[in-house]
C-alpha cells in the first residue's frame, strides 16, 4: 500500500467562511464578473456561492479531465466544453483548490477561444503553495501540502480510503483508528457509520443461484 496520505477535512461552516473571504478579496480588487465558470466538479459549490455574492446570473461550467498520454505522462484536457451560446466580458473561473495548476492551464485558453477579448480571472478557495500556477484570487494559502477533502466529497474520498485499507474494516472504531493513524483525519462517528453502511449496501448480498 502507498505511504500514508495527510489529509484535511473542510466542514460546511469552514467552506462558507472561505467563500466569504474569497468574495471579499475579489470585491476589494475591484473585479466584478458578469460570467462565472465553474471547473467541474470541485468548482460547482464555490462558483454558485460566489454568484450569489456578486449577483451573477450567468453561470456555466466546464470539465477538465486528466489522462495518461502515449508516454504515460498525465495530461489535462477539456472533457465538457463551454456552452456555445455563453457570453461574458469579465469571466471568473472558479475551482475548489489549486494543486498542479494544469486545470487552469487548459481552461484559460479554452475560454479565450470561445470568448475572444474577455477579461479572465481565476479563483480558488485554497491555493497550495507548491502549485506552479498562481491564481488571481484565493481565500487561503496551504503551505504544507495535504489532500483536501471538501464536504461535498466526504463520502467519495472516505469510501476510497476504506476500499484501499490493507484489511477489511467493519466497525466505526476500526475506521476511526485507521483514518487517524494513516490520514491524520478526525471524522464524526455518524459520517463514518454512513460510509460503512453505504459500502456494505454497495457490496450487497451474494446473488442467488437459480435452478
Amino acid at each position: 500500500m502507498d505511504k500514508p496520505l495527510r489529509c484535511e477535512l473542510i466542514s460546511w461552516n469552514r467552506f462558507a467562511g472561505l467563500c466569504r473571504t474569497l468574495a471579499y478579496k475579489i470585491h476589494t480588487a475591484g473585479y466584478q464578473p458578469d460570467l462565472i465558470v465553474a471547473i467541474a466538479r470541485g468548482g460547482y459549490a464555490p462558483a454558485r456561492v460566489l454568484a450569489d455574492y456578486f449577483d451573477v446570473m450567468n453561470v456555466a461550467s466546464i470539465k477538465v479531465e486528466h489522462y495518461k498520454g502515449p508516454r504515460q505522462i498525465v495530461e489535462a484536457r477539456i472533457r465538457h466544453p463551454l456552452p456555445a451560446n455563453i457570453e461574458g466580458r469579465r469571466v471568473l473561473i472558479v475551482d475548489d483548490v489549486s494543486d498542479t495548476g494544469d486545470t487552469f492551464e487548459v481552461a484559460i485558453p479554452h475560454i479565450r477561444e470561445h470568448l475572444p477579448g474577455a477579461e479572465i480571472r481565476t479563483a480558488v478557495l485554497l491555493h497550495k503553495a507548491a502549485c506552479p500556477v498562481l491564481p488571481d484570487f484565493w481565500a487561503k494559502k496551504v503551505t504544507k501540502w495535504r489532500w483536501i477533502i471538501y464536504p461535498w466529497a466526504v463520502i467519495e474520498d472516505l469510501g476510497s480510503f476504506l476500499r484501499a485499507a490493507p484489511r477489511p474494516i467493519k466497525t466505526v472504531a476500526a475506521f476511526d483508528n485507521f483514518l487517524r493513524t494513516r490520514h491524520h483525519l478526525q471524522v464524526p462517528k455518524r459520517t463514518l457509520q454512513g460510509v460503512l453502511d453505504l459500502s456494505q449496501h454497495a457490496a450487497g448480498p451474494s446473488p442467488r443461484t437459480h435452478a
